[in-house]
């Protein structure tokens, strides 16, 4: 099986204008994870950019994160910890809200998922403007966990997110400069 370029995974991504609303121009990761080789290229070359980060499990959100953490944390042989919308996990949960356009919503994980001490790797498909990722990392630290660095697949740069993300390190694979790309 050959490997794609990042160039080449990109090309994957398709660009839905005006979706979920006017103005947004959303990125579509599925042509990507429908088509074997795309896939399997865009997890080893996250897999590629993480290596030098020194964790012990993944956490990354719902649900297309669940795409990204899932096959790192596979390759990685590390546990995956859920980060879920309030009231979808069974167990008693910690929490962090973060900021929506309209209001807040809250993000939920096991409360011993992450024992104190314990290095943990927050992932996701895509960094807009950093609320959600940032709210993992406060999941983390609320558990007494450390965060030991975060990726992406996609980072929507013009927005900023990274900023929210300061002092942990972040590494993304593709990064849009542009708003109406």
């Amino acid at each position: 099986m050959s490997k794609l370029s990042i160039e080449e995974i990109e090309h994957r991504i398709r660009t839905v204008p005006d979706f979920p609303k006017p103005g947004v121009s959303f990125k579509d990761i599925t042509p990507l994870i429908e088509d074997g080789i795309s896939l399997h290229s865009a997890v080893d070359a996250m897999a590629e950019a993480v290596e030098h980060f020194d964790y012990d499990r993944v956490l990354s959100a719902e649900a297309r994160g669940f795409v990204f953490g899932t096959a790192l944390s596979y390759r990685s042989r590390k546990g995956l910890i859920l980060a879920r919308k309030r009231g979808k996990l069974p167990r008693k949960t910690i929490s962090a809200a973060y900021e929506l356009e309209y209001g807040t919503d809250v993000l939920e994980a096991h409360a011993d998922s992450i024992p104190p001490g314990t290095r943990v790797l927050v992932t996701d498909d895509l960094l807009a403007t950093g609320g959600t990722a940032r709210a993992m990392c406060q999941l983390v630290e609320n558990a007494g966990g450390t965060v030991a660095g975060v990726a992406f697949l996609i980072e929507l740069s013009f927005l900023k997110g990274r900023e929210r993300l300061k002092p942990y390190p972040v590494v993304s694979l593709i990064s849009y400069d542009d708003p109406e790309n």
